[in-house]
């Protein structure tokens, strides 16, 4: 007995400790995926109807999945998105003519979908949302209404409820006229609730001023709700990721993030680091510190950073907030993490009728695991677990060729887009995934169209070639030349570092690029290796054996016809299979060169949907990111 006793307890601790091991971020997806509408009809982690809550969840999955490559949280974003969304484009439970801004916010769901599946029901289901947004009452100046049957009011709310959506679709369905309407949502918005004395904005606006919860004056509902600014500023920094980086009003929305942002770490709580309910009235009795607006804000603050947005200097606050949400909110119960002191529901007018008092909000339910919370608990969790990473590639700009491999086609929207490799792309046929992974570690990433020469490569760490086009692939493929040659290997020699990426014969344009590669020590064979047929995927088994200086965590890898090399002084062999040398790298004066005879890390083989879990190329990926970033020049 005592030996069994003793077998179960060692269990227990080993299954414990294994939970404190992962990350937060997965820990509490497991909650999202499992414990919210656990009773539900569509199955656990997925709600009875299409609402606005699931998208705050979807939105933190989506980026977990991203980061990890876990298939599951793509896998609940499906499941959850096709229990509504039926194969002609319609949306069980959902109205177009209700015309309720939340119901919106589902939308950036059915947008990765489509941009990963290419399934027309998502297009479809796009484009049905999209069609409410046309008819979407508004304000005489142009503000979406917040709901139908809240006229002439704009909420907080609405913002992320409805812009992110539509900036992403206006990017997808190439609508650039939108992004004017787009910026001025917010900056209708900060003009009618911003208060001048502390920059904090009130929850909502009256145009009519006739609720009896709007000030008579202004038309402002009375109070600084934390929830409601959350939702702003997560809008905020969701809308810059598509806003053109030449839109002329881009800068204007950088300066309403920096000055709301800055006005939130003016009330930011000193001692635990995070945010009251109701923000400017601190240690009021009924009022406490609220789980979802300081995650919302921890999450604005940290990407906001690190994407140029905001000074530095606000990871401080960051810091001490996710600190403190770790401390105030989460509650760990045998393995298993909650989320606690999220305010439910809050709203203004309505049966019962909500007057947005400061009684009226404390005096709402407090609920644990709300999806609201858990939606922002993880957006905050992804990005604070990226901040130990930033400094690897701060500074530090990956620059993609678009020149010699321009692949193109017809995009949604009718314009001529290079596809095939890009940084843009999250098909299986793109590099958005190991593009993320590289913003993920802090470093820019950008793509030249034109031919490399020495002033265009001046400002990169990292220049990345892939897949050289042939003659069957563009009517009029750029070859490598001996000017391209020169301009690249002098970069080389200064401090550059270079990746080249192949493809098997017939796939690539292997005489021109072995002629570059060549400079470096290193040529690639007009072979095929590791022909996989079907599923069988253990025939593209790569196995690494240690220790490697690329490759120091991934040890089995996956790759299917590739080119293998030819390696002499200066370069090494870095990867070897049956004899054939499958990866080298090079020393070139001041700068790096890794060559590989396969395009390898686009989606299709590193988003964790198809290959079996076994194959570890995503964590490969981050290898060989690392190992390049070490090594890049910064600005």
């Amino acid at each position: 007995m005592k030996t069994i006793i003793a077998f179960v307890i060692l269990v227990l601790s080993t299954a414990a400790a294994f939970a404190q091991e992962r990350p937060i971020s997965e820990r509490m997806a497991d909650t999202a995926m499992n414990q919210v509408w656990a009773d539900s009809p569509n199955g656990a982690g997925i709600p009875p109807r299409w609402v606005y809550d699931f998208g705050v969840i979807t939105s933190g999955l989506k980026t977990l999945w991203m980061s990890t490559a876990d298939r599951r949280y793509f896998e609940h974003i499906k499941k959850g998105v096709d229990a509504f969304v039926n194969d002609d484009g319609t949306i069980k439970t959902y109205k177009v003519d209700e015309y309720n801004i939340d119901q919106i916010r589902m939308g950036t769901a059915v947008l990765t979908l489509y941009q990963v599946t290419g399934e027309a029901k998502y297009k479809k289901a796009a484009q049905l949302l999209r069609s409410q947004l046309k008819g979407q009452p508004r304000t005489k100046e142009g503000g979406f209404w917040h709901k139908k049957i809240y006229p002439y009011q704009m909420w907080l709310d609405g913002l992320y409820m409805g812009e992110p959506f539509y900036a992403e679709y206006a990017e997808i369905f190439n609508e650039p006229q939108d992004f004017d309407d787009i910026v001025s949502q917010f900056i209708w918005m900060e003009s009618h609730v911003r208060d001048d004395k502390t920059g904090l904005l009130y929850h909502a606006w009256d145009e009519s001023k006739k609720m009896p919860w709007a000030d008579k004056a202004t038309g402002r509902a009375p109070m600084f709700w934390g929830r409601a600014m959350g939702w702003y500023v997560m809008a905020l920094v969701d809308v810059l990721d598509y806003l053109p980086k030449d839109h002329p009003k881009r800068p204007e929305l950088i300066a309403i993030l920096n000055r709301t942002m800055t006005a939130l770490e003016k009330v930011q709580d000193k001692k635990s680091g995070v945010w009251w309910l109701i923000l400017d009235m601190p240690g009021r009795k009924g009022n406490y510190l609220e789980a979802s607006a300081s995650c919302m804000f921890t999450y604005a603050m940290a990407k906001g950073v690190r994407m140029g947005y905001l000074p530095a200097t606000f990871m401080k606050s960051a810091n001490a907030a996710w600190t403190g949400i770790q401390k105030e909110f989460v509650v760990d119960k045998d393995g298993e993490v909650s989320l606690v002191k999220t305010i439910g529901g809050a709203g203004l007018g309505g049966t019962p009728y909500r007057d947005g008092t400061f009684e009226y909000y404390t005096k709402e339910k407090v609920v644990t695991n709300d999806p609201k919370g858990v939606g922002a608990f993880l957006l905050a969790a992804v990005e604070m677990e990226k901040v130990p990473n930033l400094k690897l590639g701060s500074g530090v700009t990956v620059l993609l060729d678009d020149y010699f491999n321009h692949e193109t086609k017809k995009d949604d929207g009718g314009r001529t887009v290079a596809w095939h490799y890009k940084w843009n792309e999250w098909p299986n046929s793109g590099f958005g995934f190991w593009g993320n992974v590289f913003n993920s570690y802090g470093a820019a990433t950008a793509m030249l169209s034109t031919e490399p020469t020495a002033a265009n490569l001046t400002g990169a760490g990292i220049y990345i070639i892939v897949d050289p086009d042939t003659e069957t692939e563009s009517t009029t493929p750029k070859f490598i030349t001996a000017n391209h040659i020169k301009a690249v290997s002098d970069w080389v020699k200064r401090g550059g570092v270079l990746v080249l990426m192949a493809n098997d014969v017939g796939n690539c344009e292997l005489d021109h690029f072995s002629e570059l590669a060549g400079k470096f020590g290193i040529t690639f064979n007009k072979d095929s290796l590791n022909r996989v047929q079907g599923n069988n995927f253990d025939q593209g088994l790569v196995t690494v054996t240690p220790p490697n200086e690329v490759f120091t965590s991934a040890r089995k890898l996956y790759l299917k016809e590739v080119s293998s090399l030819n390696v002499s002084s200066p370069a090494k062999p870095l990867i070897t299979q049956n004899g054939k040398v499958l990866m080298a790298t090079s020393k070139y004066g001041k700068g790096s060169v890794f060559v590989v005879g396969d395009p390898w890390f686009y989606n299709e083989y590193v988003d964790g949907r198809k290959l079996p879990a076994e194959y570890e190329n995503f964590k490969a990926a981050e290898d060989l990111s690392r190992w390049l970033l070490a090594r890049a020049r910064r600005k």
